[in-house]
């Protein structure tokens, strides 16, 4: 689940971005109602809905926090 910081970085790449909390910032919308959504998406999330990334079928290449095998 990618979160946008900002409007203009959410515009930028809204084809890979799923929520965009600059909407806060913006004043469209409260801290609590973007919570909400960010709760809501999760729960999709958990249910077996996709994020973006992996309907592009790209999640599993963009984050990496170890490397899988032998590391030399």
């Amino acid at each position: 689940l990618k979160l946008a910081t900002n409007t203009p970085m959410y515009e930028r790449m809204s084809e890979d971005m799923d929520i965009n909390c600059g909407e806060i910032v913006d004043g469209t919308c409260t801290v609590q109602q973007k919570g909400e959504e960010i709760f809501r998406r999760w729960l999709s999330l958990a249910s077996n809905e996709k994020s973006l990334s992996e309907e592009l079928d790209v999640g599993n290449h963009e984050f990496l926090p170890w490397f899988v095998g032998a590391v030399m």
